[in-house]
């Protein structure tokens, strides 16, 4: 079974509907328990960073997504899913405005799009390109388009851990793989037979 972990934050259905049309058991739940349980596990999320790794945290999940790692057990995060997996992010929370930590499972930060000539969000399809051959990006062509939406990107201090990269403004990493764990800052849930690829390429790790 692959847990989708629900902490209350983004559009855990499309992620459930995407592995469950590729004819894999998908279930969302907020049940630290069940998440435990499960062969798989996936960390989505939007929005700010800070508000979710407090909900993440009143979830009683970080323990759990701490636990799921070390069990080498197939871990994939997606989108605000991939930064929180980082020591710290830029994008402010609360009336203090200090960088906010996240779950420091990968060394690195998060930081803000800083461009004069793109808009941000970046907001649309773009470009990935292969860092390195994973289990992930198999059968992926190099400069498959996919679906983006974020203000914010990151920066691992280790570059080995980098599946692929994009270019918005700059070249930034988008995708990493480590060990069991696999990440993405775009959503393969909404970038048609490329996406269904990516997580069926995960649904089949093992």
């Amino acid at each position: 079974m692959i847990a989708i972990i629900d902490y209350g934050v983004g559009n855990l259905r499309s992620v459930e509907k995407a592995f469950q049309f590729l004819g894999f058991h998908a279930e969302v739940t907020s049940d630290p328990l069940r998440v435990l349980e499960a062969d798989r596990v996936v960390l989505p999320g939007v929005g700010a960073f800070g508000k979710s790794m407090e909900n993440l945290t009143a979830a009683g999940m970080v323990p759990v997504v701490r636990e799921v790692i070390a069990s080498g057990r197939p871990f994939l995060g997606i989108c605000l899913g991939l930064q929180m997996l980082f020591d710290t992010s830029a994008e402010y929370f609360g009336p203090d405005r200090k960088t906010v930590p996240g779950l420091g499972i990968v060394s690195g930060e998060v930081l803000k799009f800083e461009t004069a000539e793109l808009k941000v969000p970046q907001i649309g399809w773009n470009r990935i390109y292969k860092a390195k051959e994973t289990p992930l990006l198999e059968d992926v062509a190099d400069g498959s388009f996919v679906y983006f939406v974020h203000s914010y990107y990151v920066k691992p201090l280790d570059e080995s851990v980098t599946a692929c990269r994009t270019e918005y403004g700059i070249t930034y990493c988008s995708g990493i793989s480590y060990k069991n764990v696999h990440a993405v800052q775009f959503h393969p849930e909404k970038s048609g037979h490329t996406g269904l690829t990516i997580l069926k390429n995960f649904a089949r790790l093992k």
